[in-house]
């Protein structure tokens, strides 16, 4: 089983030791637990893929310790620019041009010519990229496709028998990937992922909407099926049917709720921790509650739909 490190100068002490030596290690940020390893390993990078059972094409997210080190491994543009010093650190990952001597081993970006960079807010996660002298590849600690882990007792539950330690950095704030956004050469934008950054925070920053994406899978969290607790999900309930386990929202009650007061910032904090809830209930199926398209509410129903998928 995971040994669970502390959040002291030992712990991450420890938590670099095992990093350096091409170990995956368990890290907490502000959105998930992510399950980390050192992005200039092939071996340290084939370790998440094992753990996880990750598809090889699914590019992993690259964490960095600053702007500084992120213009090493990608060509930032004015936009990158302007997005990092209004948004870093924090919750947006932006896919970039990786630069062919940036280190970042192919598996990293499943031999695609970008690369998905963020710059954490968390200070645990914070002080851990300084201990380190490489950037970190840290997709969400947990079985591939399955619900994404906001405490480190979720990990375990996960991951707990392939993955050596566990960083504990408590419960993760946001609850919510990051937002992903694509900057294409040609001076437009995709929206890969919604998240905490808005698409109307970014179209108002950028000047300009979002463009569709290709059909390939260019970021993590694409896949039409993801976030599955392993049972049907009904979505848009306004209560439960049979054997269902009803996860509510404001005035819809439930089994839990992911904010009676109906805030969306506690809904996506919670969204998570009620889909681990529900996997683990004896319930055979599960209902949410309707929860509204405005701000992160759109980032909340897209991982519904996938759960639901």
């Amino acid at each position: 089983m995971s040994t669970i490190l502390p959040g002291t100068e030992d712990g991450l002490a420890r938590a670099a030791d095992l990093l350096r030596a091409g170990h995956v290690v368990a890290v907490p940020t502000e959105t998930v637990y992510g399950l980390a390893a050192r992005a200039d390993s092939a071996g340290a990078v084939a370790a998440i893929y094992r753990a996880k059972g990750r598809p090889a094409f699914n590019p992993l997210i690259v964490h960095v310790g600053s702007v500084e080190q992120a213009r090493q491994l990608a060509v930032f543009d004015h936009r990158a620019e302007l997005l990092a010093r209004r948004f870093w650190p924090g919750p947006l990952t932006l896919v970039l041009p990786l630069h062919e001597a940036s280190g970042i081993v192919p598996a990293v970006t499943a031999g695609l010519g970008t690369v998905g960079l963020r710059l954490p807010a968390h200070p645990l996660m914070r002080a851990l990229l300084d201990c380190v002298e490489f950037p970190l590849a840290a997709p969400s600690a947990n079985r591939s496709l399955g619900v994404s882990p906001t405490t480190p007792e979720h990990v375990a539950a996960s991951l707990g028998d392939v993955v050596p330690a566990i960083l504990d950095g408590g419960a993760c704030t946001q609850g919510l990937e990051s937002t992903i956004v694509a900057l294409r050469p040609e001076g437009t934008w995709s929206l890969l992922r919604e998240g905490p950054v808005t698409r109307a925070e970014l179209a108002a920053l950028l000047g300009s909407e979002p463009v569709e994406a290709g059909g390939g899978i260019e970021a993590p969290g694409q896949m039409a099926r993801h976030y599955a607790p392993g049972k049907p999900v009904r979505l848009n309930a306004g209560e439960a049917q049979g054997d269902e386990f009803l996860i509510g929202f404001g005035p819809v009650g439930g089994d839990c709720t992911l904010s009676e007061a109906g805030d969306l910032a506690e809904a996506a904090a919670r969204l998570y921790a009620c889909l681990h809830l529900a996997a683990a209930a004896p319930h055979r199926r599960i209902a949410v509650a309707p929860v509204p398209q405005e701000g992160i509410g759109a980032a909340i129903n897209d991982r519904l739909r996938r759960a639901a998928a």
